[in-house]
């Protein structure tokens, strides 16, 4: 069947419920696609045109959720790599002889493995925690903006059932009775699941998202449900914009606004973020938290909005690596319902992680045109040589990866179509050029032989990097310079993003560790180090 989509006739069509095209209607598609036909050529696609309309209106009769994956799914291994198999390795050292503070203030920004260690042992109760997180989102959630909704009865009650079950000698691991937050696309029972948007500010999904599952069977009190640029785009939601708590003046960058901010805050021991291209490492670096970003294919996406199928990825923000590591590894691997997921080990030694002898690659260009924050990057490499690592500078694969991206403007405008095609687009927050309401209408004018040409782009992409990744075992980037961040949510990798100092300001920069595909446990280990070498991460800003 001959195939050749012309969606700005389609969308001209349904603007002003056409029926019928005529040939003069075909030359400006081509104006805009770039191609130009003769008079012979149109009469003869004519026809093939019209039926294509007509399928276009029979398929739109049916409703599509947002949750209906398309048939065709993401692969991110490249030709010759064959995902690593056997056992996970967690070799996670619990930390000892923890004591409560005097002021419970500062309990709210322990680490997750320090709070599990009070709670195991008996030192505190997750009600107390809970409570006084519940406490802390009340107070300060207002002024940051970071909270949509709080999960009061459900926290409570499941605080009450981590003590019962930890005194009766029930422990279930070191995410037992400790409060989280979950970004508001994750589904979770009873209560709404915004998106951060006005059409769907109401909108209650009666299911509970994978990662949720996941973590109430890890024991993890979820306390809030928290902000979302809206429709993962930004800071800005249907409440106003969140802010960042380092400098309120300015928002806490998104789309994992709330998440960011309110663990940068003490108002959650860690929370769950997504990432598309940059929303977990944008915000982290605008906060001040460490966030890992895991490979394409970890983590299930069941119960969370889509945005695009084939670059989504959910992932932990938290105040250092080895929380990003506990939190993951309640989190990872496949659930039966995201076909996307694989089956594959997590392996986590960071006392067997010898910085000597790893190959860890720098972005060589990026380091030396960076715009911003020139020193504290190259700090990062000096500490890193003072460990003992050898540095090798490198080079990422040279292809468009903006011009790839249209895949990511096609995808999200079919994930919200009926959002477009209905009219609600003007009720969401933000009508400027550069935001979804505009996008989603731009984006129907991208072919469907062009989306899948970059399709067959990106492959190569996937292959070029695949050769560079050979020759190292991490690189470090500047978090957002140069092309890593968007060429890397193409190819799939994991990264993890933690704060490497903070400006005349007082508010925090970033550092980036990109590693292997599935490799996580390698690019958290490396960070770590990092972390204990410098401290960064223990900062936290001060709201009152």
């Amino acid at each position: 069947m001959k195939f050749f989509t012309f969606y700005c006739i389609l969308f001209f069509l349904s603007l002003q419920a056409q029926d019928t095209l005529s040939k003069s209607d075909i030359p400006p598609a081509e104006k805009m696609f770039g191609l130009r036909f003769n008079d012979a050529k149109r009469d003869s696609m004519l026809s093939d045109v019209q039926s294509q309309l007509e399928s276009y209106q029979r398929l739109r009769a049916i409703e599509l959720q947002n949750s209906v994956v398309p048939s065709v799914l993401f692969n991110p291994i490249p030709v010759g790599m064959t995902p690593p198999k056997g056992k996970s390795v967690f070799a996670f050292d619990a930390p000892k002889n923890i004591d409560v503070p005097k002021n419970p203030d500062d309990l709210a920004f322990y680490s997750v493995a320090e709070l599990g260690s009070l709670i195991k042992s008996k030192k505190i109760t997750s009600t107390q925690l809970t409570k006084l997180y519940l406490e802390r989102l009340r107070k300060y959630g207002p002024m940051l903006q970071c909270v949509i909704t709080l999960t009061d009865s459900l926290a409570l009650a499941h605080a009450a059932r981590a003590d019962k079950e930890i005194a009766a000698g029930k422990y279930r691991g070191p995410l037992h009775g400790i409060p989280y937050g979950a970004k508001d696309l994750l589904a979770a029972k009873k209560y709404p699941t915004t998106w951060g948007s006005v059409p769907f500010k109401d909108q209650v999904i009666d299911e509970d998202a994978t990662v949720i599952k996941k973590l109430e069977a890890a024991g993890a009190i979820l306390v809030a449900k928290l902000t979302m640029g809206e429709l993962a785009w930004g800071d800005v939601w249907f409440g106003g914009m969140t802010r960042s708590p380092w400098d309120t003046s300015h928002g806490s960058s998104g789309s994992s606004a709330g998440s960011a901010s309110a663990t940068a805050a003490g108002l959650v021991a860690f929370a769950i973020g997504s990432e598309t291209y940059g929303s977990i490492v944008s915000p982290s670096t605008r906060c001040g938290t460490t966030g890992l970003r895991p490979t394409y294919g970890r983590v299930s996406r069941a119960g969370a909005m889509a945005l695009s199928w084939t670059m989504d990825k959910l992932g932990p923000i938290c105040r250092s690596a080895e929380d990003c590591a506990i939190v993951f590894n309640a989190i990872y691997g496949p659930d039966g319902i995201d076909q996307t997921v694989y089956d594959v080990p997590f392996r986590y030694e960071p006392k067997k992680t010898d910085l000597k002898k790893l190959r860890i690659g720098y972005l060589k260009t990026d380091f030396d045109s960076a715009k911003f924050w020139k020193s504290y990057n190259d700090s990062v490499l000096i500490v890193l040589q003072k460990l003992g690592a050898t540095l090798i500078p490198i080079e990422l694969p040279n292809y468009p990866v903006g011009d790839i991206s249209i895949m990511l403007s096609a995808e999200s405008a079919a994930a919200f179509d009926d959002v477009t095609r209905s009219g609600k687009d003007d009720m969401m927050v933000r009508q400027i050029k550069n935001a979804w309401p505009n996008s989603f209408r731009a984006s129907r004018f991208i072919p469907a032989v062009e989306y899948i040409q970059a399709s067959r782009v990106r492959t190569l992409l996937i292959q070029e990097m695949a050769k560079l990744m050979k020759t190292i075992d991490v690189y470090i980037n500047p978090s957002l310079e140069g092309n890593s961040l968007l060429l890397t949510n193409l190819t799939g990798h994991p990264c993890v993003t933690v704060p490497n100092g903070f400006t005349e300001k007082g508010t925090p920069v970033s550092i980036t560790f990109t590693g292997k595909l599935f490799d996580e446990g390698t690019v958290l280990a490396v960070a770590k180090k990092y972390q204990d070498a410098t401290g960064y991460h223990l900062k936290h800003p001060k709201l009152d």
